[in-house]
């Protein structure tokens, strides 16, 4: 079930990682994927397909708040930010981070998502 954000090899590796298959890990559960847009950053723990969509389990940064939470990979996909608002000619949509190579949180130098690790202990 590729789409633009479910490449073929996120597909696969996400087959070991379904939903629920990371609970209690906290910093040593393995970061499979991480997507974006501007600040905004999904670290992917967990997934599986659903239907005609795929549900990910992931860590939220860049919002108001850090936070666990699930994601429907159709409504990421959905999203679109217009630059020209900002002055720029582009139309933003979440991307995956090329060439991440799957890691355990506790292992990325992202630092809200290690705060928020931290708090979490």
């Amino acid at each position: 079930m590729a789409s633009r954000l479910i490449t073929p090899a996120l597909e696969e590796r996400l087959k070991s990682y379904p939903l629920y298959s990371q609970d209690g890990k906290g910093k040593d559960a393995v970061c499979v994927a991480i997507f974006f847009i501007g600040h905004v950053r999904w670290f992917v723990l967990e997934g599986q397909p659903e239907g005609n969509d795929t549900t990910l389990f992931t860590i939220v940064c860049g919002l108001h708040e850090t936070e666990y939470g699930y994601t429907s990979v159709k409504e990421m996909e959905s999203v679109k930010v217009d630059g020209s608002k900002y002055g720029v000619d582009e139309i933003f949509q979440v991307e995956q981070l090329d060439g991440f190579k799957p890691v355990k949180l506790k292992s990325i130098p992202d630092e809200d998502l290690q705060a928020f690790l931290h708090n979490m202990e």
